[in-house]
């Protein structure tokens, strides 16, 4: 048999949101809303290491620029089904807005919209937060905007910090 690379994704992104979604769910279902979230926040504490740095290694990545977290990030978005728009000022400031979220379309389809200002702040801004990490202490990240909110985009700033 033979499976496009279109095909394969698409399989592998759905399987990845829906195990997300279930085990959020299940755990829900026994403990409560209240741990659902924090076990979410362990988990996606530790998620952003692991994209960065398969990231890295796939690109072939050695450096921590705006210019090299740019590139990292965007193959993230890319393999969940983002779509962003990036503006990089040199490597003092790196905005992506993402303007089509696969995330906050699973909760409409699921009708828990409700959670998305939570999980903005929860999961979404502490994952941006850890991908800058990733890329050097001195990266600031600031979550100006998110569509869970009200916004039109998700707006993620990246800045480095002056020595």
């Amino acid at each position: 048999m033979s499976f496009d690379d279109a095909m394969l994704v698409e399989m592998l992104r759905r399987s990845y949101f829906a195990c997300d979604g279930l085990w959020f769910v299940k755990i829900e279902d026994r403990r409560g809303l209240a741990e659902a979230f924090e076990l979410d926040d362990q988990v996606w504490a530790v998620m952003p290491k692991i994209q960065a740095r398969k990231a890295r290694e796939l690109l072939g990545i050695e450096g921590s620029s705006l210019a090299d977290l740019q590139e990292c990030i965007a193959l993230k978005f890319a393999a969940e089904g983002h779509e962003i728009t990036v503006r990089r000022d040199g490597d003092r400031e790196l905005e992506v807005a993402i303007t089509r979220c696969p995330w906050r379309e699973a909760l409409e389809r699921s009708g828990r919209t409700g959670l998305g200002p939570e999980i903005a702040r929860r999961i979404c801004e502490p994952e941006a937060a850890g991908w800058a990490a990733e890329f050097g202490e001195d990266i600031a990240l600031e979550m100006a905007e998110s569509i869970c909110e009200g916004g039109s985009a998700c707006r993620l700033l990246f800045r480095r910090r002056e020595p």
